[in-house]
């Protein structure tokens, strides 16, 4: 039975994996709206913008230095600036919000005795650690695009897309740890599923992030077919000169894996949808393998009129937020299926 306190615990868990989901809406905007290399200085403890017209011509100037000012926005004006740096400033001052929202409740349940074992200390110390290992890919990732080259390196940005989804499913995890204990458990066989399921979308996830960071999504606007083939010639091309190191920097090459691969996705979540809803006897194991497939399909559709209508941003962005609403969604179909709670 949940304790009032893991049931606080619980609550806090979830304010932080929405404050998660909220940087991956912000850092998509951020993407999308060319504002991620606006800040050139990682100032960890930094909260406040620029206050005043000389902090502001401050923050400019140090930009001018930047290799995207020198090659693409030499025209901006101060105006042009702050209006990229909102977004960068926002994602930054989110991440570190989380950073407090954690530290400060963690402080409290520790001192006050009521993280309730040593598992969950783990647990909470591994989320610490991971969120903070998830702030410095972040730098990690901008730096990239500071130095000579004015992008940032799309391995990087993959890297960290993925360290915020898996923190945010492991996070998730644990509420439904401290939801449903284990102590009235038994195993169920239907457990290696989405374990697989899992992963493979979290590969799609990967190559999705390839796309973006290459801005691969832009070409070949059409679907299901790319310049009028199943296999563009750009990507005849790319694989000849390149081989197999196209399908990871090769734009059509990337995008051709990240359509075709969504569609194995789809296929594969239906298919097992239809194998196991007559076998499982978990009615919570079938109401949340259902809700993976409403999310799988809203994920494909997404990405589909996103790549028809050239990438708008509020669809790019919801495609982002619903991948991690199915991984989400996944992990919570591994529990009911690894546990049959009576």
């Amino acid at each position: 039975m949940q304790t009032k306190n893991s049931q606080l615990i619980r609550i806090w868990l979830l304010t932080g994996i929405f404050l998660v989901l909220l940087m991956v809406i912000i850092g998509g905007i951020t993407r999308l709206t060319q504002s991620g290399l606006s800040m050139v200085h990682w100032k960890p403890l930094h909260f406040l913008p620029p206050l005043n017209e000389v902090q502001w011509q401050e923050e400019f100037a140090a930009y001018q230095t930047s290799p995207e000012f020198q090659h693409f926005n030499a025209h901006f004006t101060l105006s042009d600036f702050k209006s990229i740096y909102f977004w960068e400033y926002l994602h930054r001052l989110i991440g570190r919000i989380m950073g407090l929202v954690f530290f400060i409740p963690f402080v409290y349940f520790y001192v006050t005795k009521k993280i309730e074992n040593r598992r969950l200390l783990g647990q909470l110390l591994l989320i610490f650690a991971w969120g903070g290992l998830q702030g410095f890919l972040g730098w990690y990732m901008v730096k990239s695009g500071l130095v000579d080259n004015p992008h940032v390196s799309h391995y990087r940005l993959a890297i960290h897309l993925i360290t915020a989804f898996t923190m945010v499913s492991y996070m998730y995890g644990v509420t439904l740890e401290l939801q449903h204990p284990k102590a009235t458990s038994q195993p169920n066989k239907h457990s290696k599923w989405p374990i697989f399921l899992y992963f493979i979308i979290l590969f799609q996830i990967v190559y999705g992030a390839f796309t973006a960071g290459l801005k691969a999504g832009y070409l070949y606007s059409t679907y299901p077919l790319m310049q009028n083939a199943f296999f563009p010639s750009d990507a005849v091309q790319a694989f000849r000169s390149s081989g197999v190191l196209s399908f990871f920097e090769n734009h059509a090459t990337v995008q051709f894996t990240h359509r075709w691969l969504g569609f194995i996705v789809l296929g594969l979540v239906l298919g097992m949808y239809i194998q196991l809803k007559n076998k499982a006897t978990s009615a919570h194991f079938k109401q949340a393998f259902l809700t993976v497939v409403i999310l799988i399909t809203l994920q494909f559709t997404l990405g589909v009129l996103t790549l028809l209508l050239h990438v708008p941003i509020v669809l790019a962005v919801l495609h982002q937020l619903v991948a991690a609403l199915l991984l989400l969604a996944v992990v919570r179909v591994w529990y009911w299926g690894r546990l049959e709670i009576r």
